[in-house]
């Protein structure tokens, strides 16, 4: 029997930037520079305007979940071990929405709403995933 390793993404022309910042431990997007739409997920072009120009913006790492479902039977056999796990859409502060996994807490207590913040689990020497956990309180 062999372990089945699981799939991980790969940077392209677009996302290079984005998995180079996480691989740092920052959390970037693209912000328009005509119009200051953030998004994600990158691309050539604003889904606002069109516009072709951009920079990439370190964000806050605050967000609150969105949605979020808990996976029992996992689609791909590398996952099977983790389940049950969740998927979950987060709103980051700065508007954008992204699917992520929340991590440091039990999948029954994930809620809409739930102010998390980003960490980041270094996968490899070349990935490194942003993830969320609920916020600590201040």
């Amino acid at each position: 029997m062999f372990a089945i390793e699981k799939p991980l993404p790969r940077a392209n022309e677009d996302t290079a930037p984005y998995w180079a910042a996480a691989h740092k431990g920052e959390l970037r997007l693209q912000r328009c520079d005509d119009c200051g739409h953030v998004r994600f997920p990158p691309s050539a072009l604003c889904p606002r305007c069109l516009s072709q120009h951009h920079e990439w913006v370190k964000l806050s790492g605050r967000a609150t979940v969105f949605s979020w479902i808990v996976v029992h039977q996992s689609q791909h056999p590398a996952f099977n071990g983790d389940t049950p796990y969740n998927v979950t859409i987060v709103e980051l502060e700065e508007g954008p929405r992204m699917h992520t996994h929340i991590v440091d807490c039990p999948n029954d207590q994930i809620r809409i709403g739930m102010p998390v913040e980003v960490v980041f689990d270094r996968v490899n020497d070349e990935v490194t995933l942003p993830k969320f956990r609920p916020a600590k309180s201040k």
